[in-house]
């Protein structure tokens, strides 16, 4: 709009009823949100390398929905700076701010949707889109006391089209008491500091080398592993050279001293609290929950701006981990 007409346009503002000026403030909150998003994405990767062929010889071609366009110099392919990530073909930006204001409030998908305004499919699309990336934040190690242990769920194939399995109602039970291979395995280490490192290690009981394969990259040289008396823990430590200490909890040994696992244990509990308002979640969906509650978990991301970054895979200094 040229400046005459604005101007013009401004004068009229006046005249509006009040009715009319709230739906104008609401289209122009919305525009603000969307050009906010827009910022915020040119900011995450303000020189990015052509997502299909690596050179990084580009220039500015034109803007996309808000969002500076390139075109590569070597093979002629435009992209944004969205291209091959998660939230790439992801419509209305100008209701992402909602949304994830929605996921501090940890709302089901349904009544995430309506108070966005968005269909429900949509808003499902979205929540695992948004946790791509903010899952992957997470501390790189941990050091000093670090507690491990495992919780189990019952598996669940929710919303898979061909079922590898007799189909049951939903919050059934394993056909068999104990742990089985009818569980989820989802193994949680913490450190005193509160650093934690979560992972879904497989169906049925953790096994040594699946701890070889997800804790030992993420423990210090010099950490004191404290988990309770499960064989595949020590044979663990011993094999990979770690100071391993554990509490016998079947044999009503809880703690002794500094040694017991009872603040993974009340991670476990918080996880299991908070994921119970989803009425069940699919086991394929996991890590994205695990993510979703680590940025939650005693208020860590407590901004929608902050979880905007996290889902850009911005891990930088303004979200500490």
């Amino acid at each position: 709009m040229q400046a005459a007409g604005f101007k013009r346009w401004l004068g009229r503002v006046a005249e509006l009823a009040p009715q009319q000026r709230e739906q104008l403030l609401a289209i122009l909150q919305s525009a603000r949100g969307h050009d906010q998003v827009c910022a915020a994405i040119d900011a995450a990767r303000p020189a990015p390398c052509c997502p299909a062929c690596g050179e990084r010889h580009v220039h500015r071609h034109g803007r996309d929905r808000g969002i500076q366009r390139y075109r590569c110099c070597a093979c002629r392919r435009t992209f944004n700076a969205l291209t091959g990530t998660p939230l790439a073909g992801l419509r209305r930006r100008d209701k992402w701010l909602d949304y994830l204001k929605s996921m501090l409030d940890s709302r089901t998908v349904r009544a995430a949707a309506d108070l966005v305004g968005i269909h429900r499919n949509t808003s499902m699309r979205w929540r695992h889109r948004f946790l791509q990336q903010a899952k992957h934040d997470r501390p790189e190690s941990l050091a000093g006391i670090t507690e491990a242990d495992e919780m189990f769920l019952l598996e669940s194939q929710k919303g898979s089209r061909a079922l590898q399995r007799p189909a049951r109602k939903r919050g059934g039970t394993a056909s068999r008491r104990g742990i089985s291979h009818e569980h989820v395995c989802i193994l949680v280490a913490r450190d005193r500091t509160g650093g934690t490192i979560d992972c879904v290690t497989g169906r049925g009981k953790v096994t040594v080398a699946q701890l070889q394969r997800h804790l030992l990259p993420v423990l210090d040289r010099d950490v004191l592993l404290v988990t309770d008396a499960h064989p595949a823990y020590r044979t663990f430590a011993s094999q990979a050279g770690i100071s391993h200490a554990y509490v016998n909890v079947s044999a009503g040994e809880h703690v002794r001293g500094a040694v017991h696992v009872q603040n993974v244990n009340a991670y476990h509990r918080r996880f299991r609290q908070w994921l119970a308002r989803f009425n069940g979640v699919a086991s394929r969906y996991l890590p994205n929950y695990l993510g979703w509650q680590w940025a939650l978990d005693g208020g860590r991301i407590g901004t929608a701006e902050r979880l905007r970054r996290l889902a850009l895979g911005i891990f930088g200094p303004g979200n500490p981990h």
